[in-house]
């Protein structure tokens, strides 16, 4: 695959596209720009739900963004939710009622469009004041569909909590997590990075043997195979997670080494 060049680039946004301190590196910029001005787009395939796209929307500028782990598509350069995939609230009811029996510490929070809710005891580590942010009981956020619902426990290993969630879920849902804390995000069934990166590629007639797709955590990897099974390139940041290194095709450097940029280079 010496000479393989993408005919689109998608990347992750924390602890890949980004710096620890959340930055853009300028060569990754340059790299983008430059992919972009020789026809092949940049795609956004991030567990972040749209409210988070503001900064790096003043980075990237337009383009598409796959958000909440393949539940929503975000048109960057409007601003607008064009596309959401949500799980059904009888499937919210009975995935919430499961989960705070087996496991009473159990608290939860609800993603859909630019609006956040989340129970009164449930403990926000971020966007605790912003807009589009408020508290909810928990009828209330099972009672219409929604793009994710995000599970938490303070007490539980991250380990201990994604099994549990895994064993009450089943096939109810898509399950996934991209954060070291006990936190679990649920899709719609089916649904995830590789569905979302599927249907944009549906739209500008690629498959994914023509996608290099970057990313770091286990929300990343049904997409790693999405792309390697078709052909394409899935890589994996030097700071990425166990499960992602065993899915990838090519492991750059990490996230703080610019390592989208140097494979980006690497491909011209």
């Amino acid at each position: 695959m010496s000479d393989w060049k993408p005919k689109l680039i998608a990347s992750d946004m924390d602890g890949t596209l980004l710096r620890s301190d959340e930055t853009v590196a300028p060569a990754t910029l340059e790299q983008i720009e430059a992919w972009g001005a020789d026809g092949v787009p940049f795609v956004l395939a991030t567990g972040r739900p749209p409210r988070w796209m503001v900064g790096i929307r003043e980075v990237i500028g337009t383009g598409t963004a796959v958000c909440c782990n393949g539940a929503v598509m975000l048109d960057l350069g409007a601003f607008e939710v064009t596309h959401e995939r949500t799980v059904a609230p009888e499937v919210l009811q009975q995935i919430t009622a499961g989960l705070r029996a087996a496991q009473p510490g159990t608290w939860f929070a609800v993603e859909y469009g630019l609006e956040f809710r989340h129970e009164p005891v449930y403990q926000p580590r971020w966007d605790v004041n912003a807009p589009g942010v408020a508290q909810a009981t928990l009828e209330e956020m099972v009672s219409a569909p929604v793009a994710k619902l995000l599970a938490r426990h303070e007490d539980l290993s991250r380990e201990e909590f994604i099994a549990l969630v895994d064993e009450v879920v089943g096939d109810l849902a898509t399950v996934t997590n991209s954060s070291s804390d006990a936190l679990v995000e649920i899709s719609a069934l089916g649904v995830s990075k590789a569905t979302g990166l599927a249907d944009v590629c549906a739209e500008l007639g690629i498959t994914a043997g023509d996608v290099v797709f970057f990313g770091d955590m286990p929300n990343d990897v049904e997409a790693f195979h999405w792309v390697r099974e078709g052909g394409g390139r899935a890589v994996a940041m030097g700071n990425a997670h166990p499960d992602v290194l065993a899915a990838a095709t090519d492991v750059t450097d990490t996230n703080d080494e610019d390592g989208v940029a140097v494979f980006l280079a690497s491909l011209r």
